[in-house]
């Protein structure tokens, strides 16, 4: 089986309070009471051949609404816990998490009850200070933080 793989982007921006990172978090009944170390830089699966950076931005219209465009900073591969490959790129810009616009998944929902519900992929986002995102993001893409900020310095 081959080893799964996810490409995404980390958006940034300096606001008044100093740093921003934005991070959404993952819907469904699963992640509904989850909230340190649930939330996620928007990403998703891609297939073998296909341009990391490519999927990263169609994944984070997919997952926000918004367009990724500008000049994008990579801060390379890591290996989630569950042996998930993640590409990540940075992205200096703006977003309105209340303009959030997540496309939907179906899940039989309740278990076993034969019904079929639909989630959004990612019910909501917010922009954190990256000690606030170091706990809040899944412990497998902690190291991005420390990336972004070694890239863009002091």
């Amino acid at each position: 089986m081959p080893t799964k793989r996810s490409a995404g982007i980390l958006l940034y921006r300096l606001a008044e309070t100093g740093l921003e990172l934005l991070l959404v978090h993952p819907g469904g009944p699963f992640w509904a009471r989850k909230d340190l170390g649930a939330w996620s830089i928007p990403k998703g699966e891609y297939s073998e051949g296909e341009d990391a950076l490519a999927a990263a931005r169609r994944e984070f219209e997919e997952e926000t609404g918004a367009h990724a465009d500008g000049a994008f900073l990579p801060l390379g591969e890591l290996v989630q816990g569950g042996g998930k490959i993640v590409t990540a790129f940075a992205l200096a810009g703006d977003f309105d998490p209340g303009a959030l616009k997540s496309n939907t998944f179906a899940l039989e929902w309740p278990p076993r009850s034969g019904r079929t519900a639909s989630f959004p992929e990612v019910d909501r986002a917010q922009w954190f200070s990256p000690s606030e995102a170091e706990a809040k993001i899944l412990k497998g893409q902690r190291a991005l933080i420390a990336r972004l900020l070694k890239a863009i310095g002091p």
